[in-house]
C-alpha cells in the first residue's frame, strides 16, 4: 500500500472503531488484503466490498475506502501496468462499472496529492478554482455540487460549531451532506491539535464519521 494511503486508512479505521467503542482488527486485517491484492482493480473493489458485507458496524466508511483504493491504485498499481492503461478500453470499462461509487473525497485526495508534487499548501480557494475550475462554464457541475461551500468559504475563518451549523443546514439529497464538516474543516485546520480534534468531535453530529473522514484526510496530507 502506499505510504500516504496507509497513514489515512490506519487513522480512519482506529478514529471509526475508538469513538464506536468496537474492534477492528479482522476487519482492517480484511480491508488490508484487498487493498494489497495482487490483481485487476475490480477484484479490490469486490475484496473491499466483502470487507463491508462481512462487518456491517464499519458500512459508513464503505464509499470513503473505496476513494482511498482508487487513490492507492493511481498510487501503486498504474505504475506497474503499460503507461496509457488509463485511456484503454479495459480501464474505461471499469471507471463505467463503478461510476455510482466513491464520494468528492477522491477529488480531495487528488488536489493533496497535486500539492505536494507541485510544493504549495492547500487552501479552499485554490482547490475551487485551480483545481475544480468551478468558475469555467465548462466545469459548472462541479459549480452545482459545491455551491454551498463556495456560498460559505468564509468558514475556513470560522469555528468547527459554525461549521457544523452549515452543514447541518443542508439538505439530505446534497451531494456533500456527509463530507461538508470534514472537508471544511480540514481546510480550516489542516495540521490539528488534539485539542482542535477534541474541538471538532465535540461539535459533531456523527462524531465517528466526521472524526474518521477528518482523520483520514488530515493524514494523507502528512
Amino acid at each position: 500500500m502506499d505510504a500516504k494511503v496507509k497513514k489515512a486508512f490506519d487513522a480512519g479505521i482506529h478514529m471509526y472503531a475508538q469513538t464506536e467503542g468496537i474492534d477492528a482488527g479482522t476487519f482492517e486485517v480484511a480491508l488490508q488484503e484487498a487493498f494489497d491484492k495482487d490483481a485487476p482493480f475490480i477484484d479490490k473493489v469486490q475484496a473491499l466490498d466483502e470487507a463491508f458485507d462481512n462487518d456491517q458496524r464499519f458500512e459508513e466508511l464503505r464509499e470513503i475506502y473505496f476513494d482511498l483504493l482508487m487513490v492507492n491504485f493511481f498510487a501503486e498499481d498504474v505504475q506497474k501496468l503499460e503507461e496509457d492503461y488509463l485511456d484503454s478500453p479495459e480501464w474505461e470499462a471499469i471507471e463505467e462499472e463503478t461510476i455510482d461509487r466513491g464520494t468528492e473525497l477522491l477529488n480531495v485526495f487528488l488536489y493533496l496529492q497535486e500539492c505536494e508534487d507541485d510544493d504549495i499548501d492547500p487552501s479552499l480557494d485554490d482547490y475551487l478554482k485551480e483545481f475544480l475550475l468551478v468558475e469555467e462554464d465548462e466545469f459548472q457541475d462541479e459549480y452545482a455540487i459545491y455551491e454551498k461551500v463556495i456560498a460559505n468559504q468564509i468558514l475556513v475563518e470560522s469555528t468547527f460549531a459554525e461549521i457544523n451549523k452549515v452543514a447541518s443546514s443542508l439538505s439530505p439529497q446534497d451531494e456533500l451532506r456527509e463530507l461538508f464538516y470534514p472537508v471544511m474543516s480540514f481546510f480550516n485546520e489542516p495540521y490539528p491539535e488534539e485539542e482542535q480534534l477534541t474541538e471538532y468531535l465535540h461539535a459533531s453530529n456523527n462524531k465517528s464519521l466526521d472524526g474518521a473522514i477528518y482523520k483520514i484526510i488530515v493524514n494523507f496530507n502528512k
